[in-house]
């Protein structure tokens, strides 16, 4: 399912139990300086991203100051977020003007908050320029956090280079059946990089047959519930996209790679670096 680019007025993309994708939540904030938003996510975790800007996040009676540092856009420096246990509450709090992703995953659980810098961020590349596969992902709530997180997971990831494919070899993530397989529901925030750029997200529901494309732009929002689903930008742009998975029964995400497509796993380089660290 694509949603296009709008004026969401800090309500949520994607509320609780979203009948597509209910194991996730997403929402986006624009904030001017000194601005406060207050919210609460019964049955949901959630991590607090600054896409740009700074924020500070209060919760569970802890503040954790002066987090995220980036200017202009998602391209300019790390990442930082604050973990929000489920139902507990938080205010978030612009010290600067500030555009906020919240990301949510189903759990019932409350655990503790905690803050991730930018010194923090898990990172892997992988790819290459020939293969047209060459992208990095900064891992916020990666695998470093199974101790302290129930089941989200959180990432930006970013296309190397100009043009190229992200999410290849397509793999899906839609049922439990370990050990081959997870069910995390998905969501992405795109952004390009000049903001004019576009791209397309497939969606394979069926290994060789026809599936659904998107024509996705800056700020389109993806759900993906079910099927095989690589990306790509349009040569000449850089991509990002701001990733949400949440699990149905764990947080560890395993991947099942398309048949048509696995052998293609043995051509592109560090590929299981990448699988490794959503494990």
């Amino acid at each position: 399912m694509h949603i296009a680019p709008h004026d969401n007025q800090n309500r949520p993309i994607v509320d609780l139990d979203d009948p597509v994708v209910p194991l996730v939540y997403f929402n986006i904030l624009r904030l001017r300086a000194g601005e406060v938003f207050d919210y609460r996510t019964p049955g949901y975790e959630t991590c607090v991203v600054p896409a740009t800007g700074t924020v500070t996040v209060e919760t569970m009676g802890e503040t954790f100051a002066a987090i995220g540092q980036r200017g202009a856009d998602v391209w300019d420096g790390e990442p930082e977020g604050v973990y929000v246990p489920q139902d507990s509450g938080a205010r978030i709090t612009a010290l600067r003007e500030a555009e906020v992703f919240i990301a949510g995953a189903k759990f019932h659980e409350t655990l503790r908050p905690f803050a991730v810098r930018a010194d923090q961020i898990d990172m892997v590349q992988y790819g290459s320029d020939d293969t047209k596969t060459h992208r990095k992902i900064k891992h916020i709530l990666g695998a470093a956090y199974h101790d302290r997180v129930g089941r989200l997971l959180v990432s930006e990831l970013y296309t190397v280079g100009a043009g190229g494919w992200s999410g290849f070899p397509s793999h899906k993530h839609d049922t439990d059946r370990l050990p081959d397989e997870t069910r995390h529901d998905e969501c992405y925030n795109f952004r390009f990089r000049p903001d004019y750029g576009s791209g397309l997200q497939m969606l394979q529901r069926v290994d060789n047959e026809p599936g659904e494309a998107y024509h996705i732009m800056d700020r389109s929002t993806v759900l993906i519930d079910k099927g095989y689903h690589p990306c790509c930008v349009l040569p000449g742009y850089e991509m990002y996209y701001f990733t949400i998975l949440g699990g149905q029964s764990q947080r560890s995400l395993k991947q099942y790679f398309q048949p048509t497509h696995a052998a293609q796993l043995r051509t592109i380089p560090g590929i299981m670096d990448m699988v490794a660290k959503f494990k």
